[in-house]
């Protein structure tokens, strides 16, 4: 079980890595420099960052050349620079929101029956801890808590992998909370929204259909054909992304196709933290389209 850190007390054992900004507990000068750590954003950027959600498929896209992995490449190569990024992944799906504090996060193979190569893969991106700071700052202190019991798990390095080979810019990731309704997490998004304008760009990966049961059963078939609910689920969330939409993205997942769409909510709800954080002046894209195993939606989102 994860478990909650007090704020003084984590910015109090992270001096050598947070630049200074916290020294002796205790003194009005920690707490003011505590205050600045935790409140104050950084300078903001002369451009404001996009927000994306990529559908991340397969943790086999990581090491296969394929259509899905030349995407992410293409992808990363349109993206401004960010100077950081935070992921949502499907793959942080716990009773809480949490935020990576590592200073070197561990690459996470939460999958199995994979090749050995796969499990060898490392992303070895730095941390951020005042990021992580910030972050837990927006999302609200009932909300959010630095944990460095998690690390970048596969929804977020087989992406990265491709998007920043170098992975030369610090991650920090954000566990989605199973206990909250949809329309918690799109306002959760619109918290994390001022990251956009201080160089951090929003990375959600789930995909936009996931029923694996459905997916596992074509493959095992042959059948590569896509549903007529997968189609319909996909088509119908491009219309409300398109239109900002953000009552129907709410309450599709619950209905008779949402279901069949989203068995679990785990690879849904990423897209709604990236549509949250996104406005009405997003010109929004859809650069990656396609479905894998019939009925497994790769498309791809960018928001501005």
């Amino acid at each position: 079980m994860l478990s909650k850190l007090d704020r003084r007390e984590f910015v109090g054992a992270t001096v050598a890595v947070a630049g200074g900004f916290a020294c002796r507990q205790g003194s009005s000068s920690s707490t003011t420099q505590e205050q600045t750590a935790m409140e104050s954003p950084p300078s903001p950027t002369s451009f404001r960052l996009p927000v994306v959600f990529v559908g991340h498929g397969s943790p086999m896209n990581a090491i296969e050349d394929n259509r899905w992995s030349r995407s992410f490449k293409e992808l990363g190569e349109r993206l401004p620079e960010p100077r950081a990024i935070l992921a949502v992944s499907a793959h942080w799906y716990v009773a809480g929101t949490f935020v990576t504090s590592n200073e070197k996060p561990r690459t996470i193979h939460d999958f199995g029956g994979f090749p050995p190569e796969l499990y060898q893969m490392q992303y070895p991106a730095p941390g951020d801890v005042e990021l992580a700071l910030r972050v837990a700052m927006l999302v609200g202190d009932e909300s959010g808590a630095p944990s460095a019991e998690w690390g970048l798990d596969h929804g977020t390095w087989s992406v990265l992998h491709h998007m920043r080979p170098r992975a030369d810019r610090p991650v920090v990731q954000l566990s989605i909370d199973a206990r909250l309704p949809p329309a918690r997490h799109l306002a959760l998004g619109r918290a994390l929204a001022p990251l956009r304008d201080e160089g951090v760009l929003i990375l959600g990966s789930g995909n936009i259909t996931h029923n694996l049961g459905d997916a596992f059963a074509r493959m095992a078939a042959g059948d590569a054909t896509t549903p007529e609910w997968a189609a319909r689920f996909d088509s119908d969330v491009v219309t409300a992304l398109e239109q900002h939409d953000h009552g129907f993205l709410e309450r599709v997942a619950t209905s008779d196709v949402g279901r069949l769409a989203h068995p679990t909510l785990d690879h849904y709800l990423p897209l709604l933290y990236a549509a949250g954080a996104a406005d009405e002046r997003d010109v929004v894209r859809f650069p990656v389209s396609g479905f894998d195993a019939g009925s497994l939606s790769m498309r791809a989102v960018v928001f501005g």
